[in-house]
């Protein structure tokens, strides 16, 4: 009995020591993010007041009687090929979903890449009202605003819990609307999906030194971080990938997750297939309308088109994950080898996307204060992170 006694105060004082020395310093150092919802800062941790904010609540005022968009269908660009798996779905459940919803009240016609408009002019046409939303990820937008690749996916970044968290309660969806607030547009996150693949390969990569010379049809941030590294990157269209990896103009391709590189046939052409997808743990995707559009529809017809964008992120995320198994097991039976990056690897380009936050960060002001927002978020969510994990 005496024994046991000294076991439990030796127990508490150890507990308390650990508690005292290493979690509460950092708890103490943590900085509540500042964060809006509907436009007011909620004060930290305040249960009654969260629970009390409308789940839906439009950023503009509802139209006055008289003003209400006539119904009409809506003309929506995507960025995906209609057919993909996961990315061209996602954009199909806006039209069908919608429909259901509305009772048929609201219609939207999703229209492949290029039919429209190029590509490359869809934000421009958006804005000017040719057409009247577009489907695509922020990255896309990222010429002009660089910050937006933020938005899109994260090198070595946050899980998707962890993601959406900052967004949506940590500051991040307050920047996200200040970054298109001058831009004619309003933006709504409306889509994601799991981790990537790190890509396919022609030729096994077995050290940094293989990277340099290849030409990588890759993108956003994870782009820069290879160039890093030597490799020569090249944007290129979903539709020209194949040709370009078989004739060997490019190298190695950066795409999506098996399940959709698949339908690409890139298996047919490279063989070595890298994961994990450091340069997008996790991938948000967007529905931007015309700001006139937007203001003319009917409150209801808002709130419905955020509730079906929220459907969007749940439904990308547990299709996304749960498709993965099949799709590696029949790349496998076509001969694909599939490769973890060594250690070693992952090191070299964990270094290189710092050095690539660096630059970006100097370089843009919009940047630097969302990279700043997401890292503070993160600090302090790594104390709940640890405390929570198995």
């Amino acid at each position: 009995m005496r024994n046991t006694i000294i076991g439990i105060v030796i127990g508490i004082v150890v507990g308390v020591m650990v508690g005292a020395s290493i979690i509460a310093p950092r708890l103490e150092q943590a900085r509540p993010t500042p964060n809006k919802l509907n436009g007011q800062a909620p004060e930290l941790l305040n249960v009654t007041r969260a629970a009390e904010s409308p789940a839906i609540s439009p950023a503009i005022e509802p139209p006055q009687r008289g003003d209400v968009a006539p119904l009409g269908r809506l003309r929506v660009a995507s960025s995906f090929p209609l057919s993909l798996p996961h990315l061209g779905e996602m954009a199909m459940r806006l039209e069908a979903e919608l429909a259901r919803l509305s009772d048929g009240d609201l219609s939207l016609k999703i229209y492949d890449p290029g039919v429209m408009v190029p590509v490359a002019d869809t934000l421009k046409a958006v804005r000017s009202g040719a057409l009247d939303a577009a489907f695509s990820s922020p990255g896309q937008w990222a010429e002009g605003i660089p910050a937006l690749m933020l938005f899109s996916a994260v090198p070595f970044g946050p899980s998707v819990e962890e993601y959406l968290s900052w967004f949506y309660f940590g500051g991040g969806e307050q920047i996200f609307n200040d970054l298109y607030k001058d831009q004619g547009v309003h933006a709504i996150i409306c889509g994601a999906i799991p981790t990537e693949a790190s890509g396919w390969f022609r030729r096994p990569v077995r050290s940094i030194g293989d990277f340099k010379g290849q030409n990588i049809r890759a993108s956003g941030l994870g782009a820069k971080v290879l160039e890093r590294l030597g490799a020569n990157t090249i944007a290129m269209d979903d539709r020209d990938i194949f040709a370009a990896l078989k004739s060997g103009k490019i190298d190695a391709v950066e795409f999506s997750m098996p399940s959709v590189d698949k339908e690409l046939n890139l298996h047919q052409v490279a063989k070595h297939y890298y994961f994990p997808g450091w340069h997008q743990p996790a991938a948000l995707y967007q529905l931007i309308i015309n700001n006139k559009t937007w203001k003319t529809l009917k409150p209801a017809h808002r709130a419905q088109i955020e509730l079906v964008c929220g459907d969007n992120v749940r439904f990308g995320l547990a299709q996304g994950g749960a498709g993965q198994f099949e799709a590696l097991k029949e790349l496998g039976l076509k001969g694909v080898e599939v490769h973890r990056w060594p250690e070693i690897v992952l090191s070299a380009l964990h270094r290189a996307w710092f050095d690539v936050v660096r630059d970006e960060t100097r370089n843009n002001n919009d940047f630097a204060r969302t990279w700043a927002s997401l890292e503070a978020f993160r600090r302090d969510y790594a104390i709940w992170d640890e405390l929570s994990g198995l």
